[in-house]
């Protein structure tokens, strides 16, 4: 089985996206309420934007299921105020948990979060518990910036700000993924900068502090290959080493894990070769940040499953775990998912 652990609902109905807009101008006005009871998608509108896309690229590149969220930069943690953050994020899940009940044996959910700058994440504990334990989420979106590349709230390994969310994820078994939305910053594009330098600088921050150690089993997955990680593992390794840190395979790599989404062979070789083919989980992003076809190779840029394929890298048993068994284990709730599908 080949399970894709980063999809994103990138095709969601006009009329989606045409609420947001008018929630966000209300907010300008100064005249927002509530205002869901606004909004009507029925199933066709939904299936109308997967037929042709998601489920047509599964097919296509012998993907069997997606692990399926919220469109990241959709998330825009930045915009409006943390009451309509709230209100938008769980309408947003609630269009995951359908696209899931459309399409049962082709994707699985994962929730975002109502995370706000300045406010304690603490906040989005009861999002969290109302996806996981009413609709069958399995992990969930974790956003280390909800500023939009401003960086204003503390890193990831700040004890009052992020352990009360931590201690509730551990509790419920589910991981996160680490995952910025939109930038703000006009210094930072969103998919070519903020993504993968937020990516990097997780890891950095997770390399300081001793997380793992009040959380062992605490799980995150890095996206985008872990942004510069893997092309500087040395670098990251000398300096844990600097720092007196214990190896990686002691304190980071039982907790942390990264995913392919990574478009040339080259840097999936790179990869494959100095990450541990265990903390490796395969993905695309596909219908995402790059859609376009390499005019080197005549392919889409973002059909990551012909570099897996194709790296020397990998045996076969790596390669099941790296598309099968490895987000089996860092997705404990995927189980029930599969076993209900007959996987």
């Amino acid at each position: 089985m080949i399970i894709d652990c980063h999809g994103h609902y990138t095709t969601e109905p006009q009329k989606m996206k045409d609420w947001r807009t008018r929630q966000l101008e209300l907010v300008k006005e100064g005249t927002f309420r509530p205002t869901r009871a606004m909004l009507t998608i029925s199933d066709d509108d939904i299936q109308e934007g997967i037929e042709g896309n998601q489920r047509k690229l599964q097919q296509e590149r012998g993907t069997d299921l997606t692990i399926f969220s919220p469109r990241a930069v959709g998330m825009g943690h930045h915009l409006g105020t943390a009451e309509t953050s709230q209100e938008w994020t769980q309408l947003s899940n609630d269009m995951i948990r359908r696209v899931c009940d459309l399409y049962p044996t082709s994707f699985a959910p994962v929730c975002s979060l109502p995370q706000y700058p300045g406010v304690n994440p603490k906040n989005c504990i009861q999002e969290l518990e109302r996806c996981v334990n009413e609709m069958g989420f399995i992990g969930c979106n974790l956003n280390p910036d909800a500023s939009g590349a401003m960086w204003t709230d503390p890193p990831l390994t700040d004890k009052k700000w992020w352990y009360p969310l931590y201690e509730k994820l551990v509790e419920l078994d589910v991981p996160a993924m680490i995952r910025v939305s939109g930038s703000c910053n006009p210094n930072f594009h969103h998919t070519g900068a903020h993504y993968t330098a937020a990516d990097t600088t997780a890891f950095m921050q997770l390399l300081l502090g001793d997380l793992f150690k009040d959380f062992p089993t605490l799980k995150f997955i890095i996206p985008h290959g872990g942004g510069a990680v893997p092309y500087h593992w040395g670098r990251y390794r000398g300096l844990a080493q600097d720092l007196g840190k214990p190896l990686f395979s002691e304190y980071l790599l039982k907790n942390v894990f990264f995913d392919t989404c990574v478009y040339h062979q080259p840097g999936i070789d790179c990869m494959t070769k100095v990450v541990p083919h265990e903390n490796i989980l395969f993905a695309s992003e596909m219908v995402g940040a790059v859609r376009g076809i390499d005019p080197e190779t005549g392919h889409y840029y973002d059909d990551t499953k012909r570099y897996i394929d194709r790296t020397p890298n990998l045996d076969a048993k790596a390669r099941a775990d790296v598309y099968e068994n490895n987000a089996r284990r860092v997705f404990p709730r995927l189980g029930k998912i599969l076993d209900s599908i007959g996987q």
